[in-house]
């Protein structure tokens, strides 16, 4: 994680959290607790941090979860003034943190307490907790959430159920099965809030990478007297599925149901590169009937061996042809090294992409300099 998020819980913030409780419960031995607190602070990163402060909270707090709770409620509540506006939300996850580890037991009064806390920070990690021990109580819980008038207490309904959450445990048996997830998602595919919405979409995409034909049909159903905030969603949803080149998908986004296109030819200004310099590629074709296309282009690397190992899509553009249009398009892509991108030498394939079909591939051969 960066490094500038990893320092939002940092000394000071533990300084802050500590007399924040402590103006609120003045038995609260702050300067033990910040003590306790900066003992492994610098040796951990962000999401561990807020771990590791409920746990020092823990400490000191009342052994009864309800008091304790109470307490962290009440001193959350001072977050929300404008002296902690831009890093309030940090220092409520670990008030977040502490209801995932220590209130599993105490659901009723958990999740109203995660209902007030989500609008400061995020509570899509904490409730996953409560779905892996106690998954019915919690989805029905998620349902009535999803009802909610706040909007973040809807996101989270949505977020924390996310199968393939980033930085979180995945949800393993609603990966084999959503089924539950679509239900909750049937709530809120027409929210007005996009910031709602966004969850929903990256949500069904983390579907569609386990289950893409069940994606499509059920966004197909959805498309249908489709509100533009569905559709919205649907746009957004198929990311994953647009890059996997999978022509079912291409009609649900506005595109063609077909592609109809003749003499189509790409080639590349330089059959052979070195590694840095920059592929071009030169792009023609005639449009058979009027037409609208999502246009890429795959890249098929080789690898350490040799030979042909991954591939990657990248965008090129959406195009409107008209009946008898002879098409021409440029497109510059750069070789240089980036440390996300290992390149080997060898014979690299480039295809040309209309709505996930092929239609057009050349390769080049790419060097590498000595050192």
């Amino acid at each position: 994680m960066a490094e500038q998020l990893k320092n939002k819980l940092n000394i000071s913030a533990v300084n802050e959290l500590g007399s924040l409780i402590h103006s609120v419960w003045p038995d609260f031995a702050v300067t033990e607790f910040i003590e306790t607190a900066s003992l492994k602070l610098d040796t951990l990163e962000l999401k561990a941090r807020a771990d590791y402060l409920a746990k020092s909270l823990h400490v000191y707090l009342p052994h009864d979860y309800i008091d304790a709770i109470n307490i962290l409620l009440e001193a959350a509540e001072s977050l929300r003034d404008e002296h902690f506006s831009g890093w309030a939300h940090y220092l409520a996850w670990p008030l977040i943190d502490y209801v995932a580890l220590y209130g599993l037991e105490h659901r009723s009064v958990s999740f109203a307490a995660l209902e007030k806390l989500t609008s400061l920070f995020t509570a899509e990690f904490a409730i996953r907790f409560f779905l892996k021990a106690h998954f019915d109580e919690t989805y029905q819980q998620m349902l009535l959430w999803a009802e909610h008038d706040d909007e973040h207490v809807r996101r989270l309904a949505s977020e924390g159920i996310r199968p393939r959450l980033p930085w979180a445990p995945q949800l393993t048996e609603l990966r084999h099965d959503p089924t539950p997830i679509w239900l909750l998602l049937e709530k809120l595919k027409n929210d007005p809030s996009q910031y709602v919405r966004r969850s929903v979409a990256n949500n069904i995409n983390d579907i569609s990478k386990d289950h893409p034909q069940w994606v499509i049909d059920v966004c197909s159903q959805w498309q249908k007297n489709a509100s533009e905030n569905t559709r919205w969603v649907i746009r957004h949803a198929m990311r994953s599925l647009v890059k996997q080149g999978i022509t079912d998908v291409y009609p649900l986004l506005g595109f063609s149901h077909s592609v109809n296109i003749e003499q189509a030819q790409l080639r590349l200004s330089q059959s052979v590169l070195q590694l840095g310099e920059t592929l071009v590629l030169e792009l023609g074709m005639l449009s058979k009937q009027t037409q609208y296309l999502v246009l890429d282009y795959k890249i098929r690397f080789v690898g350490a061996g040799g030979k042909i190992s991954r591939e990657k899509v990248f965008k090129w553009k959406n195009i409107h042809l008209s009946e008898g249009q002879y098409f021409q398009l440029e497109k510059r892509h750069s070789l240089k090294k980036i440390s996300t991108r290992q390149y080997y030498p060898g014979t690299h394939e480039v295809e040309c992409l209309l709505n996930g079909q092929c239609v057009a591939r050349v390769s080049f051969e790419l060097l590498m300099q000595l050192d």
